[in-house]
């Protein structure tokens, strides 16, 4: 009787013949050939340039809204979305409350390993209906493999409630990829350690999710001329930065940036309006109406 075929492992799993050896070799050689590993991940990322751009537009107009972003993963790839999610207020403002997490295990997987939860499916389903994740929302589903069932089942659980979906995978033929309304595929193939996705995988997931979240931020005008305009300024670091800010988009006198950033409250981009001679009330009405971007909010003032 012809027995089944095993099933076949995701890319990500496979051992590369090259590296079986690897324990023997030298460790500058070692090194070496992790070090070629990260710049090929960096590399896989390029194919899947169009896909980030279609999936970034489509979430900017989600989040344009009011909806938030959601990251789910497990392990490793759960981590790393939390990492990207958690750089999002300081660097641009974005509301902590416009930030959800579905890591599998819950927070204490965001320090530790708990390796059986990325199995459950019903606990991502109840996350999802816990959340009240719906049609504002943007949710990212990060898996090495493509097929993490946790991953996989908060995708496809939000998508039901009409969230916009994007699944970020570094194997083909998974689950993830066609369970989400954008599938984005960076293959990495086989890890120098075989299965450790931390490395390849992990560093262009990283890519990924750094450029996804910068272009979002972009489209939704937290950035401008290259600057992080939304950031607040509360402590000593980020006022000088601010200042910086300040004197390379308005070249006003020392004093003047120091005097609008005050009456700002600390926002880049409304203390640009008050040394436009706006004050505070009027800058963020101007904001606002021009849905926080400051290069339309300057249009007709001058500049």
């Amino acid at each position: 009787m012809t027995q089944p075929a095993p099933p076949s492992l995701p890319a990500t799993e496979t051992v590369d013949p090259r590296y079986t050896a690897l324990d023997t070799w030298p460790p500058l050689f070692r090194l070496e050939a992790m070090w070629e590993g990260q710049m090929a991940a960096i590399a896989a990322v390029r194919p899947a340039l169009p896909g980030i751009a279609a999936a970034a537009e489509a979430a900017a107009r989600r989040l344009g809204t009011g909806g938030r972003l959601v990251y789910a993963g497990a392990g490793t790839s759960g981590r790393i979305g939390v990492q990207d999610g958690a750089e999002l207020p300081p660097t641009f403002d974005w509301p902590q409350a416009r930030i959800v997490m579905l890591m599998a295990g819950g927070e204490v997987a965001f320090t530790r390993s708990i390796e059986n939860a990325e199995d459950d499916r019903a606990a991502a389903e109840a996350a999802v209906v816990e959340h009240a994740i719906g049609g504002n929302d943007v949710v990212l589903g990060v898996a090495a493999s493509g097929s993490t069932p946790f991953t996989t089942a908060a995708i496809r659980a939000a998508r039901a409630r009409g969230a916009l979906t994007i699944g970020i995978s570094n194997s083909a033929g998974g689950a993830l990829l066609t369970a989400a309304e954008h599938g984005i595929l960076v293959e990495t193939g086989a890890e120098v350690v075989a299965g450790s996705t931390r490395m390849k995988a992990g560093t262009a997931q990283k890519v990924v999710l750094n450029l996804f979240s910068t272009e979002v931020m972009i489209a939704l005008g937290r950035v401008h001329q290259g600057l992080m305009v939304d950031m607040q300024a509360k402590n000593a670091k980020l006022r000088l930065r601010a200042i910086r800010m300040l004197r390379t988009l308005t070249g006003a006198a020392e004093d003047a940036l120091e005097a609008a950033l005050a009456t700002a409250g600390g926002n880049v981009k409304t203390a640009v309006l008050v040394l436009q001679g706006l004050d505070r009330a009027a800058a963020e009405a101007r904001l606002a109406a021009h849905g926080g971007h400051l290069r339309a909010a300057l249009a007709g003032l001058g500049q």
